[in-house]
C-alpha cells in the first residue's frame, strides 16, 4: 500500500481510482449552486446544459440538466453517495462549522474508524458524504484486512479541530474519495466490480460489499439497503450519469476490456477511454494510463 509522509493513502498511486462523476440534474442551475456555496466547489466550465466543477482547474463533478427528467427514484439501483475527501480532520471541522452557519440539515455523522464522515443530500436527493480519511495504519491490520465500522462521531471535538480558520472553498488535494452506489444485489455485483474490474473486496456489511483497490478502504461500494432486487435503472430518470475511473496499468486496462467481452458485457468505445454498465446499468468510463 502506498502512503505519503503523513500516512494518508496516495490515491494517485492505486490501480483504480475515481477521477469524476456525473450526474443527471432537472434544475440544472440550482444544483450548481448548491455545489457552489456548499461544498465549495468552482465552476471550471459552463453550458447551456452541462455545467463541470472542481478544483484549480481539476474538473470532479459534472452537472448535465434537463428539466424534462423523471424525478429520483430512490429505490432504483444509481447513487447512493458521492464522497468527497477533503485532505485533513481540520479541513473537515472548517466544512462543519461552514453547514452549521448555512442551515446545511445533516443526514448523519459517523465515525468509521477508517475515516469520520458527515452526510448531506442535495436538493435533488443525491447522497453526498464529506469525509476525512485516518492514517492507513489505524485502520489497516498486518494482514491487509480493513477495520470498518459505523460509531458515533464527536461533532464538538471534529468542529474544534479547525480553531479559528473557516471554510473558503473546496481544498486543494481534495478528490472523490469514493463513490457508494446502489445495486440489486451484492453478490452479483462482486461478479461485475470484483471478477471484471479488478477491485477487492476489502469489507463487507450486511447488505453491502466494500470495493478497495491499492490497499485503500474502498473507492466503490454497493449495498441493497434501498434497491434489493431492482432491476437495470431507467433511462430517463434524474440521478447518476456516469462513474469516471482511472486505470493505472495499461495491462490491466486491457484484461478489463478482455473479461467484459467474454461475459458478453457491451464495451463502449471512445478516443482511448471505454464505457462499461454495471448488471444494473451504471455506466462506468475507464480511462487509460497517460489519458483524462
Amino acid at each position: 500500500m502506498q502512503t505519503t509522509t503523513d500516512g494518508s493513502f496516495d490515491m494517485s498511486a492505486a490501480p483504480l481510482r475515481i477521477a469524476t462523476l456525473t450526474l443527471k440534474v432537472r434544475d440544472l442551475a440550482g444544483i450548481a449552486q448548491f455545489y457552489r456555496d456548499i461544498l465549495g466547489l468552482a465552476v471550471i466550465a459552463s453550458g447551456e446544459a452541462r455545467i463541470s466543477l472542481g478544483i484549480g482547474g481539476q474538473p470532479l463533478l459534472i452537472l448535465e440538466g434537463d428539466p424534462a427528467l423523471d424525478p429520483l427514484n430512490p429505490r432504483e439501483a444509481g447513487l447512493f453517495h458521492t464522497a468527497f475527501l477533503l485532505p485533513g480532520r481540520a479541513d473537515l471541522g472548517r466544512w462543519l462549522a461552514h453547514a452549521m452557519r448555512s442551515g446545511v440539515r445533516l443526514q448523519g455523522a459517523s465515525d468509521h474508524i477508517v475515516s469520520e464522515a458527515l452526510y448531506l443530500a442535495d436538493p435533488e436527493g443525491n447522497g453526498i458524504e464529506i469525509y476525512r480519511d485516518r492514517p492507513a495504519g489505524e485502520w489497516q491490520t498486518p494482514s491487509g484486512e480493513v477495520r470498518m465500522a459505523t460509531l458515533v462521531l464527536d461533532l464538538d471535538d471534529l468542529r474544534a479541530s479547525a480553531g479559528d480558520s473557516v471554510w473558503d472553498g473546496f481544498p486543494a488535494g481534495g478528490v472523490i474519495g469514493h463513490v457508494h452506489l446502489q445495486v440489486g444485489d451484492t453478490m452479483q455485483a462482486d461478479g461485475f466490480y470484483r471478477d471484471i474490474l479488478g477491485f477487492d473486496v476489502s469489507a463487507r456489511y450486511p447488505g453491502a460489499s466494500f470495493y478497495g483497490s491499492g490497499g485503500y478502504h474502498h473507492q466503490l461500494a454497493g449495498n441493497v439497503w434501498n434497491s434489493k432486487g431492482a432491476g437495470r435503472r431507467s433511462g430517463n430518470a434524474a440521478g447518476l450519469g456516469r462513474v469516471d475511473i482511472m486505470v493505472r496499468d495499461a495491462d490491466h486496462f486491457a484484461r478489463i476490456i478482455a473479461l467484459s467481452g467474454r461475459a458478453g458485457m457491451q464495451v463502449s468505445r471512445g478516443d482511448a477511454a471505454v464505457t462499461i454498465a454495471d448488471p444494473w446499468g451504471t455506466q462506468l468510463r475507464l480511462t487509460p494510463p497517460g489519458s483524462r
